[in-house]
């Protein structure tokens, strides 16, 4: 707690919130006001304000702090479908965060950087194991649980102040601070906005990170949807805090703005309060917002504004009461990874689990009947930490849980990965490993490596000698040292590159090669070696299998190499030596059952196939062993269910980085493929079955609601848990509309014969839409179809209902002076176009790709008129833009404008002589060309 100084009305409890804003901040000069606006806020001794800080990782527990309880990764958690647990988990995550500030307040804060609710766009994502699901609603629906957990329950005290990560379109770390994301209105009012707004409109999170990228041109820190929109969305005081250096960015990677001051002072007004820069450091930071003031760039209102909001969450937190008042201050140090919270982690990763094949009785296993078990693969015996982890305090692996069930002698290990050694062709030394540690060249005996494949062409090499990884030392060295891939920048990877008959040894992080010379090193030029298998892993693993009753194989990703922040997935392969791994132990037992434990779906159409069982979880934390070992032998019904679709391959997926997902059919919102497994996908041991469908009412207004209540049976004979899924689809629109999209979800849980009712509500404004046409949410006059079922495209039952809303009117734009103008992004159909600014602080435009690129506008009202085009030319030659009538190619020409190259908008003046209702195409000669709209208004 700050020191008190003597009764000052923002120490008063009793007052309201923003009187005592009012007196702390006209208390504060401009210079404390300004180190107040960093991630590391300085104390104000004079007022007895102590050091704050923001940021503190709880992803799924508490990271970077030591030991703490690790709870699956937040992928896995939103695959319980179950917002009461992963309230419970907020809560718990929430209590181990303030037992780590109480004992040390400095390097923990009450700021939590937590949840992620960017939609899980793509499974390529290098981040997909910090977010939710594909929908955005029912990430939202998650995110909003786990807030409120973080925030806790008590009326005016937060536990903690979670932070939504990363506003805004953030999908890809290719090129993440340079890479524009592609938002069209629709795509960023129904698809984007909405998982930010749960939260924040729920008081389960109070303060909100911009994300790396830019959005439409624009980076997301200095997005005028901050202010005009995210803050909207509550009466209550938001902090925006900046993601790590992007700030510099700024005005370095992305070279928007022209110098740091006009930067600092953009995303100050764009609603930036906190800037996380320079580590502790804040003083380069004050001097870019002094400087900024002293040239008029930000006033000091602007600066009174930012500290309103930082100021605000640190009262929120009880900050600035009485300790007496805490509700909070009696947390007992032991309970980080107190016995609560590990059944906790243990309940959360059984239900994390998800079934995704059933088929020949394989599963549930029988303790009885097992005279030996065979467990398979590189992570079968370990866990793994990802970058947002905490540190795992034990360590229960699928070997271990399944040791408890059955003992030692019932239980046979392998690994499964190849043990190599590496020969300097043409000569007899052997990269070996000293006792020291040190790699070295030479003809010893330790010579012996274990090789990992963890995909896209990365494996890790295990010295036999001393059990660690092989890693490139701070000066250069190579060492045996490390427990596995780590770090910010993984040095622990490399790349077998084949040269003919041999291979050299690439490390990935240096881009540098192995070399031997009278040490080994890393160099440009790289020796060629000869690779040498001492034991095939995949060969050993078969005859393990072979004399074995079952054998579980568990494959997956390490959650620090392909696929991690940083760095995209190519591919949605298995990696390859895994790939071969299950086929061979398949081969060897026809009773083989795969688990895999990753941070991303995989493309595993052969095992779905072949094998007669599959399993999923995320990275299941410190009690995944027996959580995976209750769901194996049946004492727990498999109870995940999939919040991503699983493809055949990453031919299904659109580019990476565009991120219009309806235009691409991408998400289960819009893929018109079959899917390997569906979105909301999980089996159960026994069965279910569903009918009865009924609604209240067939017909309902625009402000109305439906509720649909249905009967669950349990036809099976075993005790089981079922996911019950609402979706609708809109069958008649003026839009193209999602195929079918989540409205609602039940967990319950029946005995053998069992039936219940569920009931679920569907409110008539959640089937709306945006209208591009007006700019505005639009619920439209049409019949819906209701369908219930266990995924996304495994629905039971069916029924329809109608919707009394509206009909969009033609656009009434172009008319009269004064009327609509034709925003160019509200376009209805495009080809070769992407959007960029209008002006460098706000608006939108779109950008021709290439020439012929179009745009569309449907039912668009026409009379005789004049109009204005506000138009640029980024290129160097000039260009055209022709306004067609129902055709980009062969319509009528109603004008041709020519554009200069320019890169500042200006207005060009003409005419149009067509009537009727028609859809207009405006057509681009060249690319670079940009248009704002079309107004209009006198010649």
């Amino acid at each position: 707690m700050s020191t008190p100084v003597p009764n000052p009305p923002f120490r008063d409890p009793a007052r309201p919130l923003r009187e005592r804003l009012d007196d702390l901040v006209g208390r504060l000069t401009t210079g404390e006001k300004l180190a107040l606006l960093h991630q590391h806020q300085a104390p104000v001794q004079r007022l007895g304000l102590d050091y704050f800080r923001t940021g503190t990782e709880a992803l799924h527990g508490v990271a970077w702090h030591g030991p703490a309880t690790v709870f699956p990764q937040a992928v896995g958690l939103a695959a319980t479908w179950n917002p009461d647990l992963v309230r419970a988990i907020g809560s718990a995550v929430g209590d181990e965060v303030r037992v780590f500030h109480q004992k040390d307040p400095a390097a923990v804060g009450l700021n939590v950087w937590a949840p992620v609710v960017n939609p899980l766009r793509d499974p390529r994502w290098g981040r997909n194991e910090e977010g939710y699901a594909e929908d955005p609603w029912l990430t939202g629906i998650i995110a909003t649980a786990y807030g409120r957990g973080l925030t806790g329950d008590h009326p005016t005290h937060l536990k903690t102040a979670p932070t939504l990560k990363h506003f805004l379109a953030y999908n890809n770390e290719t090129d993440r601070c340079t890479t524009s994301s592609n938002l069209p209105p629709r795509v960023l009012h129904d698809y984007e906005l909405p998982a930010f707004r749960a939260p924040i409109e729920a008081g389960a999170a109070v303060a909100v990170m911009p994300s790396y990228n830019l959005v439409n041109g624009r980076p997301a820190h200095l997005s005028p949807l901050i202010n005009d929109v995210l803050r909207k969305w509550t009466d209550q005081d938001v902090l925006v805090v900046s993601d790590a250096y992007a700030p510099g960015n700024l005005y370095g990677l992305q070279q928007y703005s022209p110098d740091g001051p006009a930067a600092y002072a953009a995303a100050l007004k764009a609603g930036v309060d906190s800037f996380t820069q320079d580590d502790t450091d804040a003083g380069p930071s004050i001097e870019k917002l002094t400087e900024a003031i002293d040239r008029g760039l930000i006033t000091v209102d602007d600066l009174d504004t930012a500290v309103r909001h930082a100021l605000a969450i640190r009262f929120r937190l009880g900050e600035f009461d009485p300790s007496e008042l805490d509700p909070y201050r009696a947390l007992e140090p032991d309970l980080v990874n107190c016995p609560a919270h590990r059944q906790l982690a243990q309940e959360a990763a059984r239900q994390s689990i998800v079934l995704l094949k059933h088929e020949c009785q394989v599963l549930p296993l029988n303790a009885s009947a097992i005279n030996r078990l065979a467990v398979i693969g590189p992570l079968a015996n370990t866990l793994s930490e990802d970058w947002y982890a905490g540190t795992l305090p034990y360590q229960i692996t699928a070997y271990r849980g399944l040791v408890e069930r059955l003992g030692e002698d019932r239980v046979e290990y392998c690994e499964g990965v190849d043990r190599i050694a590496l020969r300097v062709a043409g000569s007899t030394s052997y990269l070996t490993i000293g006792a020291d540690g040190v790699l070295r060249a030479d003809a010893g005996e330790h010579r012996y490596f274990d090789l990992f494949d963890w995909g896209g062409d990365a494996c890790a090499l295990r010295s036999v000698r001393n059990g660690r990884h092989l890693t490139a030392a701070d000066d250069g060295s190579l060492v045996a040292d490390q427990a596995g891939p780590n770090g910010w920048e993984v040095k622990q990877t490399f790349r077998l590159v084949e040269t003919g008959d041999t291979v050299q040894v690439l490390h990935l992080n240096s881009g540098r090669y192995l070399r031997v010379d009278d040490t080994v090193g890393l160099s440009d030029s790289g020796t060629s070696f000869e690779l040498e298998v001492v034991i095939d892993g995949a060969a050993a693993a078969a005859e393990v299998a072979a004399r074995a009753d079952t054998a579980i194989v568990v494959l997956g990703n390490h959650p620090m190499v392909n696929g991690r922040e940083t760095e995209d997935r190519g591919d949605l392969e298995l990696p390859t030596a895994q790939d071969r791994l299950v086929r061979s132990v398949h081969a060897a037992n026809s009773r083989t059952v795969l688990v895999m434990t990753s941070s991303y779906p995989f493309a595993v159409g052969w095992a779905q196939q072949n094998l007669p069982a599959l399993l999923w979880s995320a990275h299941g934390g410190q009690e995944y062993g027996r959580a995976l070992a209750d769901v194996l032998f049946g004492d727990s019904d498999p109870c995940g269910r999939l919040t991503q679709t699983w493809y055949h391959s990453a031919a299904d997926l659109p580019d990476l980085l565009d991120y219009d997902i309806i235009a691409t059919d991408a998400t289960y919102l819009y893929y018109r493929g079959m899917p390997l497994y569906p979105f909301g996908h999980g089996l159960s041991y026994t069965t279910f079955t569903y009918g009865d469908l009924r609604l209240s009412s067939t017909s309902i207004p625009a402000d109305g609601e439906v509720r649909v209540t249905f009967t669950v049976t349990n036809t099976g004979t075993r005790a089981g848990s079922e996911v019950a899924q609402l979706y609708t689809h809109q069958q008649r629109s003026r839009v193209k509309q999602p195929l079918r999209q989540l409205r609602g979800f039940h967990r319950l849980s029946l005995l053998p014969g069992e039936s219940t009712d569920v009931e679920l509500t569907i409110a008539a404004a959640d089937l709306g839409f945006w209208d591009v046409t007006r700019d505005r949410h639009c619920v439209e006059s049409a019949r819906h179809s209701i369908m219930v079922g266990r995924s996304s495209t495994d629905t039971r039952l069916a029924a329809t209902l109608d919707v009394q809303g509206e009909r969009i009117p033609p656009r009434s734009v172009l008319t009269r002076p004064g009327s609509n103008d034709l925003a160019a992004t509200s376009f209805d159909d495009y080809s070769a176009i992407t959007l960029t600014t209008a002006t460098p602080d706000r608006g939108d435009a779109v950008l021709s790709l290439e020439p012929g690129a179009w745009l569309s506008f449907d039912d668009v009202e026409l009379v005789h008129t004049s109009y204005m085009a506000t138009v640029a030319n980024r290129g160097s030659a000039p260009a055209t833009i022709e306004l067609r009538l129902d055709d980009p190619l062969h319509g009528d020409l109603l004008d041709k404008l020519q554009v200069l190259p320019s890169d500042k908008l200006t207005s060009l003046a003409s005419q149009l002589t067509a009537t009727g209702v028609h859809t207009l195409y405006i057509v681009f000669s060249a690319a670079d060309v940009v248009l704002a709209g079309l107004t209009a208004g006198p010649v």
